[in-house]
């Protein structure tokens, strides 16, 4: 009989969110949400040095590559959530926000709001506790267009 690994659901979704943003060590990133923490401690354990939280970085530079939201929230609560990593991103960052199994929140409401704060979802993966949505910044293809 086969024996699977188990890795937790929480690991899972912390890889599943950066192969979806395709995060490289190398990229700084910001995680933001009620799991913040946790997946904050994921990161440095897989090398990501330059991982930080909303509360740990205190000045928006726009110097973020990609954002990653963990946690359960709200419609309110995540739009709140967005608004507030949106200073500390690049113009060409990537955020991915994590669906849970309650049914709080669609893939629909999330990507009218993902649109209304100016990303545009690319792709998302179904995970066992839910799902994740991966979208990118809407003003690196105008600053493209422009140059």
């Amino acid at each position: 009989m086969a024996q699977f690994d188990q890795i937790p659901s929480q690991e899972r979704i912390v890889d599943t969110m950066i192969e979806l943003t395709r995060a490289a060590p190398c990229h700084r990133l910001i995680v933001a949400g009620s799991d913040a923490f946790n997946v904050y401690l994921s990161l440095h354990q897989r090398g990501f040095s330059r991982a930080v939280t909303t509360a740990t970085c205190r000045f928006p530079c726009s110097q973020h590559d990609v954002a990653l939201i963990a946690g359960e929230h709200s419609v309110q609560a995540l739009e709140a959530l967005l608004v507030r990593v949106l200073p500390f991103l690049k113009t060409s960052a990537a955020v991915a926000v994590r669906l849970g199994s309650g049914g709080q929140l669609d893939g629909g409401k999330l990507q009218s709001l993902l649109e209304r704060t100016g990303f545009r979802v690319e792709v998302g993966s179904r995970c066992e506790s839910g799902f994740v949505l991966s979208a990118r910044r809407r003003e690196c293809g105008h600053l493209a267009n422009a140059a």
